[in-house]
Formats: structure tokens, sequence, C-alpha cells
């Protein structure tokens, strides 16, 4: 733990609780997340200026309500509730909470009403944020005012700024609300007086130290997928640990056209070593007949391990730990980490992982989001082509396959992506998306090629605008890139007569379709 920590983020749970502080580190500000029982003692080891409460699923007058250590109410310092925290800060100062008569989820304008207040400083009335709550205040503390409204939101935003103790109903931390940032950074540095000394090149030499001390003289196998994520892992390992890294790349069978090779070469490039193991039909015959989504990434998860552990056994040395490219959005969907979050999905390399695994893991990206990894790829001297790849997930293609995986269906999956990228890559769109794809459907339709019926199937095609993967809306994509691609599929995959577009953003809806 760090001797001390600006600013403290107590977890209730929210899927956007990491944002808070990947925002505050973005501006400067190191931020960490603790669970919110988090003992008061510890709290105050780490000197914080700032305490942030963040959302949460829970509402604060159920029996089973998640409330913190009463002491920090008492420690004097400066307190931001987000949300839950929000409601929590009036249920615990005299307020009522009540439930909202109406759900409010996604954009609302927001109406500053007390403008000089520090916490809005530079903020513009009318800016867009993000709501995302069932609950409401329905009466103030004393001591409170409410210093923005919202249509559906009364007191979308209140302080006691004697006690300098402010509250929003909407989510800043997320990328759709257009001055979140500022919001935070203003409580960091205007309100608790916070500095803004923390870059990603301090991150890396911290991971590299703790790296060091975590692995000592054993030897660490990483897992590659060509992916960015697992790329950044094993030159941050390499930088670390040097010859102790074994990085092993597996292809599973479930990659894209062209990929293995694509993977060698890169690594070749960056002078690490790579082994290259093909347990494709390994992968290919486990899936067989296997159409539950939850089913494959399990199933995926337990064989990447079998295989990472035959492959350990091959060395003289013991290889003791694993390294993964596991990013705080794997985890937070897969697994309640430092609050009670809700499960959304399995992920691989997280929930998937088998009980039976004996090799201790190293995941330093495992609190940080997607642009950050990619900021800390440039940081280690990874080349921009490299880092600016789209995400891809490591079940592969299984998980873009609705129903059963098989040869047939990867190759219509494979021949699609590809004529997809190419006509991105065409029309100057590819870096202009942050994740695009395609999905084969598993379901036909009727259609009419050359004045004959055809009964064939569908692929969908997945294009998103997000910053960290937390928050995703479809890309507006022009319509004629769109039309070269429908067209190129169908005229030239035979077995595909249909081609649609996702118009579905996250949430409600996840980037992956399984």
């Amino acid at each position: 733990m760090r001797k001390e920590v600006p600013i403290v983020v107590l977890d209730f749970g929210s899927q956007y609780t990491q944002l808070i502080a990947r925002k505050l580190r973005e501006s400067g500000v190191y931020t960490e997340v603790v669970p919110y029982r988090e003992d008061l003692e510890a709290i105050k080891a780490r000197k914080p200026k700032g305490i942030i409460l963040s959302g949460g699923p829970a509402s604060v007058y159920a029996e089973d309500a998640y409330h913190p250590d009463e002491g920090i109410w008492d420690l004097g310092l400066p307190i931001l509730g987000i949300c839950y925290g929000m409601q929590l800060i009036a249920q615990h100062f005299g307020g009522e909470v009540v439930p909202a008569d109406h759900h409010e989820y996604g954009k609302a304008r927001l109406h500053i009403t007390k403008p000089d207040s520090p916490i809005f400083k530079d903020v513009p009335d009318n800016s867009i944020v993000w709501m995302s709550h069932g609950d409401r205040v329905e009466k103030l503390p004393e001591g409170f005012e409410t210093i923005a409204v919202s249509d559906n939101s009364p007191h979308a935003a209140i302080a006691d700024e004697n006690r300098q103790i402010y509250a929003f109903q909407f989510h800043p931390e997320v990328h759709h609300s257009v001055e979140g940032v500022k919001m935070l950074k203003n409580f960091a540095k205007y309100i608790c007086g916070a500095e803004s000394t923390w870059n990603m090149g301090s991150f890396a030499k911290e991971k590299i130290e703790e790296i060091r001390k975590q692995v000592g003289d054993k030897k660490v196998l990483c897992g590659v997928s060509g992916g960015v994520d697992s790329s950044v892992v094993a030159a941050l390992l390499h930088e670390a640990i040097g010859d102790q890294l074994i990085a092993v790349f597996v292809d599973t069978g479930l990659l894209r056209k062209n990929e293995a090779q694509q993977v060698q070469d890169m690594f070749k490039q960056l002078g690490i070593d790579l082994i290259t193991v093909d347990a494709s039909e390994k992968f290919l015959s486990r899936l067989k007949g296997v159409t539950d989504p939850e089913r494959k990434r399990k199933i995926i998860g337990e064989t990447f391990i079998e295989v990472f552990d035959e492959e350990a056994k091959k060395h003289a040395d013991e290889v003791s730990f694993l390294a993964q490219g596991t990013l705080y959005t794997d985890v937070i969907e897969s697994v309640s980490v430092k609050g009670p979050s809700k499960t959304i999905k399995s992920h691989h390399n997280v929930g998937g992982l088998p009980e039976w695994m004996t090799f201790e893991l190293v995941e330093p990206l495992r609190e940080i989001f997607k642009d950050e990894v990619r900021k800390l790829g440039l940081e280690l001297g990874l080349p921009k082509h490299m880092i600016g790849r789209h995400p891809f997930p490591g079940p592969g293609l299984a998980i873009r396959v609705m129903g059963e995986v098989n040869e047939e269906a990867l190759r219509l999956l494979r021949d699609s992506d590809e004529i997809m990228q190419e006509e991105l890559r065409a029309s100057g769109y590819y870096d202009k998306v942050w994740q695009a794809f395609t999905v084969l459907l598993n379901v036909s339709s009727v259609g009419v090629m050359g004045d004959n019926r055809t009964y064939d199937n569908t692929v969908c095609v997945r294009m998103v605008e997000s910053v960290d993967g937390m928050t995703a809306t479809f890309a507006y994509v022009p319509h004629d890139i769109l039309e070269n691609i429908s067209r190129r599929i169908i005229n030239e995959i035979d077995g595909i007569n249909r081609v649609v577009y996702d118009i579905s953003s996250k949430p409600p809806a996840t980037i992956e379709w399984e």
C-alpha cells in the first residue's frame, strides 16, 4: 500500500466505481478504490485528503443496505457522494430517501443553481450528465442545499459547503457525463487540495517493482494473444524480469484470419522469445455441441490453463506464476472485486479459471482500463500500430458465433470479419471507431440471388464508440461504408445472404454478444 493516497474511493458495488479512480488518475491525482467496509484505521493509514462514496445496486433504506465505517464522517475530510453515495449522505445526516416514481437511465441536462460552488468551477450550465438510479432524495438534511437540478431530479446535486460535503445523483465518472472529469478534478484539487503528480510513467515504475517483489527469482509464464493487453503485459514483464519470462502464444483455432502469423511477427519485432502452441484441435473438440455462452467461456478458460500447465512442465526451472492481460473491465463484469457489484458475465481469464489451477497470478493491468493500457504500452516503447489495434476477446471467435462453434461457422465469421476490416481501413474509419467486428447469428433467412431462392446465414456488424469499454454507443458510420461491407460479404462469402447492423449501446447491451 502507498504511504499516501490523496483520494480514497469507497466501493458500494457500482459497475462504474473504478472509472472514478481512472478519471482522477487521468488528471494526475493518484486514487485508490477500497471496499465500502474498509476499516477506519486502514483508511487513515493512507493519509487521504478526501473520500468519495461510489454508486451501487442497493437501496439505502433496505435492511441489508451497505454502510461504511461510521468513523469516516468524523474525519473532517471533504466527502463526495455519487448516486448511492449521495443517498447514503442524505440518510446519514437526517434526510429522506424514497423509491423514484420512474427509474432514470441515460442522458440528462444539468442546470446549475449555484454556479459559484467550487465543485462547478468552469463547468457550463446545461451540461450533459449520465443518470442511472431508481431511488431519489425526497428531503434534504439540515445544512444542505440544492446546487443543481435536472428535468427529473429536483436534487441532482446537493452540498453542505461548510463541512465540504458534496453529492451528485448522476455519474460524473462515465464518459457520457461531458464535464464529469472537470467536476471530479474540482473536488480533488480545489476542495481537497490534492496535487497532480501521478502519470503512466510512475505507474510503470511501480508495477515493475511490484512484479520483481512478487516473483523473486522464479519463472513467469505469460499467456499472450497478440492483443494489446497481453502484449503490454509481456513487455512490462520483459522489462521487469528479463529471461525469467516465458511467453506462450496458444493458437486456439478461434483466431481471426492470419492472426497466428501476425502475432509471431509482432513479438519478433519486440525482441521477446515466443513459444507457439497449436492447441486448436483440443479447443474445438471441447466446444463441440456447446451452445451456452457461460459454458463456452469456462471451457476456454480451463483449457487455456491446462495448456499453460503442460507447457510449464516442459521447463527445467519451476514455473510458479501465470501472467495475464486481465483488465478491470474483465474483472468487474465477472466477479465482485472491491464492493458488492453484480456479475454480468464470466470472462475466460477471471470467472472462467478452474479451481484446480496451481499458478499464482500476475495481473499488473487488473485495475486499469483499455485506454490506460495503450498509454502504458507507448510508455514502454511498443509501436503505435500495435497499440492501436481494436480489442479482441480472449475467448476469440467462440463468443462471436451464436450457438455451436464449428469449422464452417468459423469460416463464415473469419471471412466476413476480414472484409469488414479491409473496408474500414480503406475508408479511414478503422481508427475512428473503438471496436469493430462481425457476429455470426446462426439465423437463416430467405433471400434471392440470380433469380434463385436462398436460405442462408445472417451476419451482424458491430461497431462501437467508447473510451474504456465500460460504456459504449454504436458508431455512426457512413452508410456507404456499411453498404460496401454488406455488398462484399454477401457477394464474396458463400453461405451468407443477409447483413445487419447492431445499434445497441452499453448499457443495456454488452459490447460482445456473448
